[in-house]
């Protein structure tokens, strides 16, 4: 579960790009996850599964993570962006 829950807070990085059509992969300790990235409204919804099995959906919205991660409820604060633009003179 904890595999999960770090794709989870990893996949989440990806709510500050613009959303890129096809499938995003990542792996970490030997784990690849493949996810998908869709807009609706004012969230990113966040769907994948993990190559050990484990799936996850997560709804990104307001600064904040909330879904299910290998049929675990998950809720947290979105992390910061190293992406964000900030406004400028």
């Amino acid at each position: 579960m904890a595999r999960i829950l770090f794709a989870a807070a990893a996949a989440t990085l990806a709510f500050a790009t613009p959303a890129l059509a096809g499938d995003r992969t990542f792996t970490h300790e030997g784990v690849t996850y493949v996810y998908t990235v869709t807009p609706k409204g004012d969230a990113r919804v966040l769907e994948g599964k993990a190559s050990t099995g484990g799936k996850f959906r997560l709804v990104v919205r307001n600064g904040w993570v909330d879904g299910y991660a290998s049929n675990n409820r998950v809720s947290f604060r979105a992390p910061k962006s190293e992406n964000a633009v900030v406004a400028q003179r």
